[in-house]
């Protein structure tokens, strides 16, 4: 499926722009894995964070990621709010959101390692993109987590 990519900032992003990724958000996060949390979040208006959308060729909003930069959540990037529409997945959209999100921090925040918080039913995913476990499972929204770091020594 070719899709296109727009990174942006709050500001940077439109009206519809942000209504499109907090639907998605609330679709996946909210309603099918049933997680009620405050979104959208502080992390959302900080100016370093960066926002991915990629779009399929009708515009539709096929899979999204946030950025946060170093010092929001801890000394290293962290990658968060990974989603794709429940109707597209197993297209690969996951890994190409991945790849671009890697390749962004990477640009961004050189020479960094990489952190992010997963759900451990996708612990495996985020291997396939370098990052390992880091400590034990805990409960973050009512769902089992696994905190993950991917080396700096890791091109992105």
């Amino acid at each position: 499926m070719e899709l296109t990519s727009q990174i942006a900032t709050l500001d940077q992003l439109s009206a519809a722009d942000m209504l499109d990724l907090l639907e998605l958000r609330a679709k996946v996060f909210v309603l099918e894995q049933d997680c009620v949390y405050q979104d959208p979040g502080e992390e959302d208006r900080l100016p370093e964070t960066r926002h991915i959308l990629l779009r399929d060729p009708e515009g539709h909003l096929a899979a999204y990621i946030r950025l946060l930069g170093p010092g929001g959540d801890g000394p290293e990037p962290l990658i968060s709010r990974v989603v794709s529409d429940p109707a597209l997945r197993g297209q690969g959209l996951g890994h190409r959101l991945m790849l671009l999100a890697l390749e962004q921090v990477g640009m961004l925040w050189p020479g960094l390692s990489i952190r992010l918080h997963a759900q451990t039913y996708l612990e495996e995913f985020y291997r396939s993109h370098g990052f390992e476990p880091l400590g034990d499972v805990y409960l973050l929204d009512g769902l089992d987590h696994i905190e993950m770091v991917r080396p700096v020594t890791l091109a992105p």
